[in-house]
């Protein structure tokens, strides 16, 4: 049997321990592997690389099946950008799949029932990181929320509860105050959820959705959610299911796929010999079973599940009357090899093999009718209100005529509150008269107007209607 090529990082802090511990487990059970290292993390972002990774290693990378990645530690200030966003997003990683399973008794959780796959859309929303410091004092991210991106999560979630008879997806949004973004998110959910009448389907503001995972996880089965409330609510799910230490993490693309633990480089638990290895043992399970080897994949997991039973631990969910023997990661990882080709007897035995190939996703965009009405310009200027709107109130150019003016999105003129406070940036709204088509030029002679009474732009955002219907939020959304 041909040997699976698999690029394999060693990462940081107890990065090298852990995937030691791991590299052996797979090897002792079989797994047909072929290993190429690579050099990611610290040493490479203090070596002048800002993304933390010699771009030479993207050829190793793309000439593997999968990137089985160990934590890495990402040095304070300089500018340096996460490298697993960048992973992700290079590579076009857009399903986040994070298993969050209570091992109750032998893990202490207050949720013994808890049985919860997160998939988070992995390549947009604010984590797009495209941010300005705009004035002095105000900053802005952008969230990106896409038709495609969000077709390809959204139906990634249905084909993975199908694949692995899971009952019911749940949508986490906030649709009530985003309402393009979350809102197309919730449009497009619903739209495939209804070609999928054998699975069930809700959808809960992530607030409240995020109070009752917290409190009743048992209610829920596949959770969909944008980047960065599945990034966050990712987290709290392994920490209430019993560690974020048992946590691990795929991230799946078309043409590649990476495996990681959730849980960071730990630095000042390093090379001391007591970091639990099963977060990235656990990645690797997933790895194996993507990579269509399943049966070793079940082996490693029972094996696994069986050391808990035992009440062989490491120090982070170790406890007196559960626990039986405290060790290190060497001899966590030496029980797990010993137990290979056991089952548990308490907890659940695992069976992969259900996952099937990697879904392809064909987008077809949307064709509305879209015109240019407007343009909203942000400017820059330190006083009250009354001296910037008598600058600025004459400033009208053809069809087009200052409809508003807000700050942090509140309006205060016309009709606005002598209690509303103001910042530096403020938002002025030109609209053409009953909607009519404008053109870019009309929108450069408002940016000139401003110019010639000297205000600082900052920033200006074209306003569009599709289908006759407002393209942007007004100050009441």
């Amino acid at each position: 049997m041909n040997k699976t090529p698999i690029a394999v990082a060693e990462g940081d802090g107890i990065g090298p321990e852990i995937m030691k511990a791991t590299l052996q487990i797979m090897e002792s059970a079989g797994a047909s592997i072929e290993i190429h290292k690579i050099d990611i993390g610290e040493k490479m972002y203090l070596s002048g690389f800002p993304t933390g990774m010699d771009p030479k290693m993207w050829d190793i990378i793309r000439g593997t099946k999968a990137f089985l990645k160990a934590p890495i530690t990402t040095p304070q200030g300089g500018g340096f950008k996460s490298l697993n966003v960048t992973i992700r997003t290079t590579l076009g990683l857009y399903a986040n799949v994070r298993p969050c399973v209570s091992y109750f008794p032998y893990v202490a959780t207050k949720h013994p029932e808890m049985d919860v796959v997160i998939v988070r859309e992995n390549e947009e929303d604010l984590y797009s990181g495209i941010e300005y410091r705009q004035t002095p004092d105000v900053c802005s991210s952008i969230k990106i929320i896409s038709r495609a991106g969000t077709e390809k999560i959204v139906r990634y979630a249905f084909e993975y509860a199908r694949r692995h008879g899971r009952k019911k997806v749940t949508l986490f949004m906030k649709d009530n105050i985003m309402k393009f973004s979350d809102g197309l998110f919730h449009k497009v959910f619903d739209e495939i959820a209804a070609e999928y009448s054998d699975i069930l389907n809700e959808h809960w503001i992530v607030d409240i959705g995020a109070a009752k995972l917290a409190d009743t996880p048992e209610i829920f089965d596949v959770i969909v959610m944008p980047n960065l409330y599945g990034d966050i609510l990712s987290d709290v799910a392994a920490q209430i299911a019993g560690s974020v230490g048992l946590a691990g993490s795929a991230n799946i693309g078309e043409k590649g796929a990476m495996f990681e633990a959730i849980h960071g480089s730990a630095p000042r638990r390093a090379n001391q010999n007591v970091a639990n290895p099963s977060g990235l043992l656990l990645a690797a399970i997933q790895m194996l079973d993507h990579i269509g080897q399943s049966d070793t994949a079940t082996t490693i997991h029972n094996a696994w599940l069986t050391t808990l039973e035992q009440g062989i631990h490491t120090y982070d969910i170790y406890k007196d009357g559960t626990s039986k023997t405290k060790v290190g990661t060497k001899e966590f990882g030496d029980a797990v090899v010993k137990n290979l080709g056991k089952k548990p007897e308490t907890l659940k035995p695992v069976v992969y093999g259900k996952s099937g190939s990697v879904l392809i996703h064909k987008h077809t965009p949307t064709h509305p009718t879209r015109h240019l009405v407007g343009v909203d310009v942000y400017i820059f200027f330190r006083g009250e209100l009354e001296e910037f709107f008598a600058k600025i109130s004459h400033i009208n150019v053809g069809p087009i005529r200052l409809k508003m003016i807000t700050n942090r999105g509140v309006r205060v003129w016309p009709e606005g509150q002598p209690e509303t406070f103001c910042i530096e940036q403020w938002r002025c709204r030109f609209l053409s008269d009953s909607g009519r088509t404008i053109s870019q030029n009309d929108v450069v002679q408002i940016l000139h107007a401003f110019d010639h009474v000297n205000m600082d732009v900052i920033r200006g955002e074209f306003l569009y209607t599709f289908d006759g219907k407002a393209g942007y939020s007004s100050a009441e959304d």
